[in-house]
């Protein structure tokens, strides 16, 4: 039996526990992971309460955790570039990662580079490649200006170093208690919320090249006067909004190929997944409350004993 943590039903954390499952067996192109490190996500209580049941179809009891790193324990039919004992990091969709044991499919996962841990390999699969997609589709250029609404989370911290990595000169809308997390990563904190638009102005009178949105809603709308190209737009929270702007809701590239070029990124020191908590599979409960908070700075990882 293998131990893990998820939820009974959808809910809120009154649906959460702790897990006692038969191991699972790979099917056709996947394979199984003894999971050494697991990436606690928003989208994780997103699931978990219900929200996208449309888009995803679950038994229960469920596991929770979209985002692993370990060693490759068995093969599926049909898998050949993977051997027993190689260290990988991806995504594992619906099987859930926090476990000790995951299914995942060959086509959502990349080989872990030798420099990079285990614990900050499964804080990229979905922050950093949300990010990596998102700067591919705006196609920037050395010197240009980015615009990231709300940089202090997982996905704004990947995407202001990869932007940086470019030559891109990054302003990111955050609380004022993330502004020295914001800064120290490159990039020009400014306050959201109230009169953030002049705020905006006096950090960018030119405009800005693009916008990254992360948030949606009126907190887009409000920041979406700053670009200078409205089709520069691209939210990964609200495409009705962006789109009624002149912007587009994300494209998503192929994630194994996505997930290799994190993996180069990583491996030579340009990309860190900032991981700032890290909990005990016992603790995962914790580790979901801190990032339902929203208070998280970074990224919050769960470490298998």
């Amino acid at each position: 039996m293998v131990m893990a943590y998820g939820f009974t039903q959808y809910g809120d954390a009154g649906t959460q526990a702790m897990l006692d499952l038969p191991k699972p067996e790979p099917g056709p192109g996947q394979i199984l992971v003894k999971v050494h490190a697991a990436g606690v996500n928003p989208v994780d209580w997103k699931i978990r309460s219900g929200l996208l049941s449309g888009a995803m179809t679950l038994q229960f009891p469920a596991v929770l955790g979209r985002e692993v790193a370990g060693t490759v324990a068995a093969l599926g039919p049909g898998v050949e570039r993977y051997e027993i004992g190689d260290e990988i990091f991806g995504n594992t969709g619906a099987e859930g990662g926090y476990t000790e044991y995951t299914l995942v499919r060959t086509d959502a996962i990349a080989r872990k580079p030798p420099t990079v841990s285990f614990i900050d390999a499964a804080a990229l699969p979905v922050a950093a490649a949300t990010a990596y997609d998102a700067i591919e589709q705006l196609q920037l250029r050395a010197g240009d200006t980015l615009l990231i609404n709300g940089a202090g989370g997982g996905v704004g911290a990947a995407a202001t170093q990869i932007a940086r990595y470019r030559g891109v000169g990054v302003v990111g809308t955050a609380s004022a208690a993330k502004h020295g997390f914001v800064a120290a990563l490159g990039a020009m904190p400014i306050t959201y919320g109230d009169g953030v638009a002049e705020r905006l102005h006096e950090a960018a009178p030119n405009g800005v090249t693009a916008i990254l949105d992360l948030v949606g809603g009126d907190a887009l709308r409000e920041v979406a006067g700053a670009a200078n190209d409205s089709h520069l737009i691209v939210t990964t929270a609200d495409p009705e909004t962006a789109a009624s702007l002149g912007g587009a809701y994300i494209e998503r590239g192929t994630l194994a190929d996505t997930l290799a070029r994190i993996a180069e990124l990583a491996a030579h020191g340009s990309l860190s997944p900032h991981v700032q908590e890290l909990f005990s599979l016992e603790q995962a409960g914790e580790a979901l409350a801190a990032v339902e908070s929203g208070h998280a700075q970074g990224k919050v990882v769960i470490e298998m004993m």
